[in-house]
């Protein structure tokens, strides 16, 4: 039960909510999120990569699975790097071509530059509705990557462009990006497991 104390109150609604969330997730996502480790799984057994894009805090999200992937996700489990490249860190790529042909290029254009067939690009918009991440899911298609997109409520047109949709059953962009942290340490503990045992 919530304590009476007024300042304790919405702290407990806050993070009910957020535990709601993630039952509902689990609930709607499940399939969707075996998916995506699958292709995961499948694109480094071919000897591909994992590209990530996405703004804001997804943009930090993207840098986060990346580390994740090329270091480990957990030290009690050591296994060899995996390929992954978060394309919301290099400033001076982004301002170049944020500069030279506008932000809504500003991951399409490394998507063109470094995406291969069988590699996969990792999306993450709690709208789906960014223009530079739908530029990049659709260039991503286009080459031959296999695409997955986080993203919330409606899912956003980007989901036209995703061979896989992780779509979390919220609108409030906060609670959709807590969900997408839980939904990233699970994907690559699957992906591990599945690679390395």
């Amino acid at each position: 039960m919530p304590s009476p104390d007024d300042r304790l109150t919405p702290i407990h609604a806050y993070l009910h909510q957020s535990a709601d969330v993630l039952r509902a997730t689990a609930d709607a996502c499940a399939e969707d999120i075996a998916k995506a480790v699958d292709l995961l799984v499948a694109c480094y057994r071919g000897g591909g990569k994992v590209l990530l894009c996405g703004n804001g805090g997804s943009a930090a999200q993207c840098q986060h699975l990346a580390a994740e992937l090329v270091n480990v996700l957990s030290r009690d489990r050591p296994r060899p790097p995996l390929a992954a490249i978060a394309l919301t860190t290099d400033t001076s790529v982004l301002t170049a071509i944020a500069n030279d042909f506008g932000f809504e290029q500003v991951f399409e254009r490394q998507v063109e530059a470094l995406g291969r067939p069988g590699d996969v690009l990792i999306a993450i918009s709690t709208s789906g509705d960014s223009p530079n991440v739908i530029r990049a899911v659709a260039r991503a298609r286009a080459q031959g990557c296999r695409t997955v997109l986080l993203t919330g409520g409606a899912g956003g047109a980007a989901l036209a462009h995703a061979d896989v949709a992780i779509r979390v059953p919220a609108a409030d962009p906060q609670q959709v990006q807590q969900a997408h942290s839980s939904i990233g340490h699970l994907v690559c503990g699957r992906v591990e497991r599945e690679l390395y045992g």
